[in-house]
């Protein structure tokens, strides 16, 4: 049943905006040679298969209502906790977490906003899997944080309870003044990103939190997670968002 109150009308239309799709002809005309996923299209921008030109967000309209739709099971459910992104690009989802928050009334929960603000990092001999990892290379997937707080700007968005966490996940996660996490999203590509987010953030997800992991696609994220959850023997069933995207819900 489709719903009309003007909380769910916005976030409607912040999606809409956040993923370019009122006006995403016109993004054909800014190609960027650094842009090895140019394709924008309604079709790649439902699944998040490009790397839009000029869209605050690149996890497509299937993740970002994954997001939605967890965010609304965690308040429905009083779960306790902040929303965390791990690697977050110009800033989308985690705009959409404020958006979701604000729009409802909720002021006591944070979204916190970690990234280097530098691209990803170049391969750490400790990961053997990453030897060979690109990412760090794309200067496209580099965004300062000057830039991802004017995005927040421009919805109307930053504020105390945007928290920002500046520096490699190995730096910044273990020490992050993070009491309880309601809903933690990792987008960090790599084996070490997305080990290094899990490692320091899934022991303080809540029972009845979300853990979602945007890149399962690639070989190595997929490949620490699997680690990641044999190691302290995580059962709960992982459920697929999209080709690229996976979810599960803490049960213990």
């Amino acid at each position: 049943m489709e719903r009309n109150n003007a909380e769910d009308l916005y976030l409607e239309l912040l999606k809409k905006a956040l993923l370019y799709e009122i006006w995403i002809e016109h993004e054909k005309y800014y190609h960027d040679p650094s842009n090895i996923m140019f394709n924008p299209t309604m079709e790649t921008r439902q699944y998040g298969l490009d790397w839009p030109p000029i869209a605050h967000s690149m996890i497509g309209r299937e993740r970002m209502n994954n997001l939605h739709q967890c965010m609304e099971s965690v308040i429905t459910d009083n779960i306790e906790g902040d929303f965390i992104e791990t690697g977050v690009w110009r800033g989308g989802a985690c705009i959409f977490m404020r958006g979701f928050l604000k729009s409802y009334g909720i002021t006591n929960r944070k979204v916190w906003v970690a990234d280097s603000f530098e691209g990803l990092p170049p391969p750490d001999p400790d990961y053997p899997a990453d030897t060979h990892s690109p990412f760090h290379t794309m200067d496209y997937l580099r965004v300062s944080l000057e830039e991802v707080a004017d995005n927040f700007k421009k919805y109307n968005l930053l504020d105390d309870n945007v928290c920002f966490l500046k520096g490699w996940f190995k730096d910044t996660l273990p020490t992050a003044p993070i009491e309880k996490i309601a809903i933690a999203r990792l987008d960090g590509d790599m084996y070490s990103s997305t080990w290094e987010s899990l490692a320091n953030l899934y022991p303080r997800v809540s029972v009845g939190g979300y853990i979602i992991i945007d890149d399962y696609d690639v070989d190595q994220c997929k490949a620490a997670v699997h680690y990641y959850r044999d190691c302290i023997g995580v059962h709960d069933e992982i459920k697929t968002i999209d080709q690229n995207g996976v979810y599960w819900r803490k049960t213990k």
